[in-house]
């Protein structure tokens, strides 16, 4: 007896009350929106893509429209630092210099002037032409990196422009250096 009552409520649940039922149904697909957010989160995707790449260009326009003041203060180009007496240079120095090129092949219009910087030891006929070697040696790894060597230059300033005053171990390391100075873009 019970499963006859069952079978009746299930036949008369079942039965021709499912089309009124049906039209909540379009509302459950609605708030569900398994139907509608495949097709929303497509849209919203591509939109959050290009606000992600817009900032990119823009940072990119603010270095290109930097004057070359703004780009030499916040210089993306890092010094390449030298050993005590030497223009020879280490691991630390290429891996600087491979950095840079990376950063010139993004702005091939830029033009560069090596500085070669020496502590202030030994006299500044010595220092300039040690500097001159830094300089160079920082070109020359440079243009074997595929940089052209038109887009740089080298200038040697031996001991006069030392960049940490100082007069000890520590403020010499600062100074032996090559250091990039954008000169046109």
């Amino acid at each position: 007896m019970a499963l006859l009552i069952l079978l009746t409520v299930i036949a008369t649940a079942c039965g021709g009350k499912k089309p009124p039922v049906a039209r909540p149904a379009p509302p459950p697909p609605a708030s569900g929106s398994s139907a509608t957010a495949t097709r929303p989160p497509a849209p919203p995707e591509p939109v959050a893509e290009p606000v992600i790449v817009p900032p990119e260009p823009v940072r990119e326009d603010r270095i290109a429209s930097s004057s070359l003041d703004d780009l030499n203060r916040n210089s993306p180009l890092k010094p390449a630092f030298f050993e005590y007496d030497s223009s020879d240079l280490s691991a630390e120095a290429q891996r600087v210099l491979t950095e840079n090129a990376v950063v010139l092949k993004q702005y091939p219009s830029w033009t560069v002037t090596i500085e070669g910087h020496c502590d202030e030891r030994g006299t500044a006929e010595y220092n300039l032409a040690l500097g001159e070697r830094r300089a160079v040696a920082a070109r020359t790894y440079l243009v074997s990196l595929g940089i052209s060597a038109d887009r740089l230059r080298t200038v040697s300033y031996g001991k006069e422009f030392p960049f940490d005053p100082g007069h000890d171990e520590s403020a010499y390391t600062k100074n032996r250096r090559a250091h990039f100075v954008i000169t046109a873009k």
